[in-house]
């Protein structure tokens, strides 16, 4: 007969093995942080996918016409803000953002890619907006897809065959209290531009994207001149937030823009926040709709 100490010992010891696998259980299902920061940009790449919804949802949805509430802040002399409405609309690589808001000096902001090249038109007549101006110098936003993330056909992680970018995995950031996968983005050819790509820690949803450029003051001999020299800096930032289902895909509902230009002029800086609403999924797109006339 087994005594009573041994009968104990191998209590415990299958009590033991218990917590152990479950432990092992528990680690599988939800990775560590050291586990999280050997992702691959390709298994990112296929968990954000995955995000968004399954591959025949994805495949399914051929051309969007997103509309919604659009509201502008200025925020730095001459300070001011506009409620107006928005649309997005995508077909494959071609891409539109469009604005309206009752305000004379600031009617209206239309953004377009129809395949082959980006323009962004005038607000006023002869005059682009800062964003418009921002955007035609780094056309790259728009022409590698990048512009509005996942509410665009045209978002270049869901083909990136097309495109053939250099992903780099930075690991977990914290930013604004929050931690996210960072995944930076050099676009094939290289740019001046740098591009980094943030996802949610645990749903991989895509929820930011930082853009920020330097331009370094000139150097040398500049006593010719009284005009002082300094380094110019801009950064855009987009945020993506409130996701819910569109038939079958999981996309974002707010969508925000901040631009942030510092250069000898001042500094420039203000807010788009567009309130989503209306998503219509494969109607046909006239071609022409993304060609936008300078005027």
């Amino acid at each position: 007969m087994i005594g009573k100490d041994q009968r104990l010992r191998r209590f415990k010891l299958a009590s033991i093995c218990l917590l152990v696998l479950s432990l092992a259980v528990l680690s599988l299902a939800h990775p560590s942080l050291s586990a999280t920061d050997k992702l691959t940009p390709a298994e990112l790449v296929t968990r954000h996918l995955e995000s968004i919804g399954t591959a025949k949802a994805r495949a399914s949805v051929t051309s969007r016409i997103i509309a919604g509430k659009s509201h502008v802040i200025f925020r730095t002399p001459p300070p001011g803000q506009a409620m107006g409405r928005a649309v997005l609309a995508s077909e494959g690589p071609r891409n539109l953002i469009g604005m309206s808001f009752p305000s004379p000096v600031y009617p209206r902001e239309q953004l377009g890619f129809n395949g082959n090249s980006f323009m962004a038109a005038f607000v006023t007549p002869g005059v682009r907006s800062v964003l418009g101006n921002f955007l035609m110098t780094h056309a790259l936003i728009f022409k590698q897809g990048l512009m509005g993330g996942t509410l665009s056909t045209a978002w270049p992680l869901l083909d990136l065959t097309t495109r053939n970018p250099r992903l780099e995995y930075s690991g977990l950031k914290t930013v604004e209290n929050r931690k996210l996968h960072e995944l930076k983005y050099l676009a094939h050819g290289g740019s001046e531009l740098q591009v980094s790509l943030f996802f949610d820690e645990a749903t991989f949803q895509h929820v930011r994207t930082e853009y920020e450029r330097v331009i370094a003051a000139p150097t040398g001999e500049r006593s010719y001149t009284n005009i002082e020299e300094r380094e110019i800096r801009y950064k855009m930032v987009e945020e993506f937030s409130d996701f819910k289902n569109e038939s079958g895909l999981t996309l974002p509902h707010t969508y925000k823009i901040s631009l942030l230009v510092d250069s000898k002029g001042g500094t420039f800086l203000a807010d788009w926040e567009i309130t989503l609403t209306q998503f219509t999924f494969n109607e046909r797109i006239d071609p022409n709709s993304f060609t936008i006339g300078v005027g």
